[in-house]
């Protein structure tokens, strides 16, 4: 996407405050394309108010608005309905995963890469910003290691944590289902009771180890696919109502529809990013899995 902001332009939007780098809502709000501002980014902010401690994100005070600003706060008071919110590098990377606008996922790879290129820039120069509090190298092994462990969710193909697909969109859901498969490294196991043809179709080419669970296989099809295809291993089940994709046993996804009407109708597809209810989930797998 050629509006999508570039990495050198966000760097400039990264300001140093308390100590630590971050970017203020508005200019969040902005790179987002947040259609109300940052009414967006607070009211996704309150909706997970357990996601958002105070070390990802705090308000400033006057006197850090006004440096910022390079003006006298006070006498503008009248006009501004409150300070704004900065948001650290933990912050704006949890930020990315509740915002919903169209570029939200494609923006987060390039606020990532410019808070990572911001801190080694800082840390090879030893070159300390006005304000700071206390030295990068002290924050600079955690850190990395956290964004490390961002850009493992932040794949340049995309972020997949709740999408809705209506209908006629039929090429679009097979898109997101090609992607969701695409974070396998060893194995897929999907779970839906009307598997047919259609996943059949997906599925042909893909080099990794598969599990079907469904309580409605045909067995004609089933016979056929074995004879030409090795990669699928069948599992006759009927405990399960909703469909599922587990992916590598690290990130389960929520279906609303089967993978035969994709597209037909209006359905919400979704990760369950809860670390118990997956434990749980795989708990509870069939044995013979």
């Amino acid at each position: 996407m050629n509006n999508i902001i570039k990495q050198e332009d966000i760097e400039r939007k990264i300001y140093t405050i308390r100590g630590v780098e971050v970017m203020l809502d508005s200019d969040l709000a902005e790179i987002y394309k947040c259609a109300n501002g940052t009414k967006t980014i607070n009211l996704a902010v309150k909706r997970n108010s357990d996601r958002f401690p105070n070390d990802f994100y705090f308000q400033l005070n006057e006197e850090e608005f006004s440096k910022i600003c390079g003006f006298n706060l006070k006498p503008q008071k009248s006009k501004i309905r409150s300070l704004p919110y900065a948001f650290t590098e933990q912050g704006v990377a949890m930020l990315a995963t509740v915002i919903r606008t169209e570029i939200a996922a494609q923006v987060s790879i390039n606020i990532m890469r410019a808070f990572v290129h911001m801190r080694h820039y800082l840390k090879a120069t030893n070159y300390i910003l006005p304000n700071r509090v206390m030295l990068l190298e002290e924050r600079v092994d955690d850190n990395t290691k956290r964004i490390n462990e961002l850009f493992d969710k932040f794949e340049p193909k995309g972020i997949l944590k709740d999408r809705i697909i209506y209908k006629g969109g039929v090429f679009d859901s097979h898109l997101i289902i090609l992607d969701i498969f695409d974070y396998a490294k060893e194995e897929i196991i999907i779970i839906d009771n009307y598997a047919g043809k259609e996943l059949l179709k997906i599925i042909k080419d893909i080099k990794k180890r598969i599990i079907i669970v469904s309580s409605n296989i045909d067995k004609t099809l089933k016979e056929k696919y074995e004879r030409q295809y090795n990669n699928v291993k069948f599992i006759i089940n009927s405990t399960y109502h909703d469909r599922f994709i587990l992916i590598d046993r690290k990130r389960l996804f929520h279906s609303g529809a089967s993978f035969k009407d994709l597209g037909k109708k209006c359905f919400d597809i979704h990760e369950i990013d809860d670390s118990q209810i997956l434990d749980d989930f795989i708990s509870r797998l069939p044995s013979i899995i």
